[in-house]
């Protein structure tokens, strides 16, 4: 039997109700205003493809925030900002949690719409005989704990934007299925990021966020080397353009820059 809400109980009810979203609503970070330029934030900018990356977002007239462990002697990346172009240039190690942490402070509530998690590390040895343990660890700490801290600490400027993408540069050596042997630490801090961004896909889903990995492909920069089949220019095109169809679904999935899904 359903009894009738009175006068009384009816206000108090709207009152508590009125209370509790504004308490909801103070509590979540102040989001980018509508018509503002989206955002993104580019780990390793200095040069390769976190350098083509900042140029290329510039050029589509995106706000861009590009770090550096060593901002002074990126001279390539400080030309990109030129002719009034929104750059900014900020100094971050990844390794390092007080820089981290003070990158975060700086941003303050700044939303930021897309996140790419770029700095990385080659591999150390092709051989187990030739494996320096501590440099295995840099490895990891470097291309896999790295985006955990940035990712952690700019959580909240993310949940401020609007395009709530968090795209992580690993690699095709860092898939198990795939693994043909050799390149020691570097295959092992990506599959490592790779189970990292599938588990913050699993848990950001529901607030809306897109969370990826994406192999950039052989590429010719200091790390893949003058025989690779692909400039910066090529394979950051293709990633932008797999990064600008993501929808919910494809949140999880290990991508290619030319839009194929790899196996994990």
């Amino acid at each position: 039997m359903l009894h009738p809400i009175g006068a009384l109980d009816l206000v108090l009810y709207v009152s508590f109700a009125a209370i509790g979203a504004v308490s909801a609503a103070a509590q979540q970070p102040a989001s980018a205003p509508a018509g503002a330029p989206r955002t993104v934030l580019v780990t390793g900018a200095n040069r390769g493809l976190g350098l083509e990356f900042a140029r290329q977002y510039l050029d589509a007239g995106w706000q861009v925030i590009a770090t550096a462990r060593e901002p002074e002697k990126a001279a390539e990346l400080k030309a990109l900002g030129g002719s009034g172009k929104p750059l900014q240039i900020e100094a971050l190690d990844v390794t390092d949690g007080k820089s981290v942490a003070a990158l975060a402070d700086r941003l303050k509530d700044r939303p930021i719409d897309l996140l790419v998690n770029n700095a990385g590390v080659p591999s150390i040895g092709n051989r187990i005989a030739d494996v320096n343990p501590d440099e295995f660890a840099r490895v990891l700490q470097v291309n896999t704990i790295g985006p955990l801290r940035v990712t952690q600490a700019l959580l909240k400027n993310l949940r401020a934007g609007k395009g709530k993408a968090i795209v992580s540069i690993t690699s095709v050596l860092g898939s198990i299925e795939g693994s043909g042997g050799g390149f020691y630490g570097y295959r092992e801090s990506k599959a490592a990021l790779n189970m990292l961004m599938r588990n913050l896909a699993a848990e950001l889903r529901r607030d809306g966020f897109v969370c990826i990995v994406m192999h950039p492909g052989w590429v010719r920069t200091d790390m893949g080397g003058p025989n690779a089949e692909l400039t910066p220019e090529q394979s950051v095109s293709g990633m932008r353009a797999v990064i600008g169809r993501l929808k919910p679904e494809d949140s999880g999935k290990f991508w290619a820059y030319d839009g194929t899904n790899l196996p994990w």
